[in-house]
């Protein structure tokens, strides 16, 4: 992780990923947090299965994105590396 604001800033993130990480375990991917920049962007890895699914882009935006404003409302906004449409948010 590249920038740390706040570790219980990451604590929460990595909470609300635990939640949908079995779901994305299931069909062999997973998420890993790369960092959190000064302007509060999650930027994610995707991991396995993720990194090369046709779908990646909606998981991201319906699932994770989704649930990340949701228990995190500091974050601003939401990237991926590794995914069909890398660089959203």
């Amino acid at each position: 992780m590249a920038i740390v604001l706040d570790p219980r800033l990451i604590e929460r993130v990595e909470a609300a990923l635990d939640e949908i990480r079995p779901a994305l375990q299931v069909d062999g991917g997973s998420v890993e947090i790369v960092e959190v920049t000064h302007e509060h962007v999650l930027r994610l890895n995707l991991l396995g299965a993720c990194t090369d699914c046709p779908m990646s882009a909606m998981t991201l935006r319906l699932g994770i994105e989704r649930l990340i404003f949701e228990r995190v409302p500091e974050i601003t906004g939401v990237e991926a590396e590794g995914s069909c449409e890398a660089g959203w948010v």
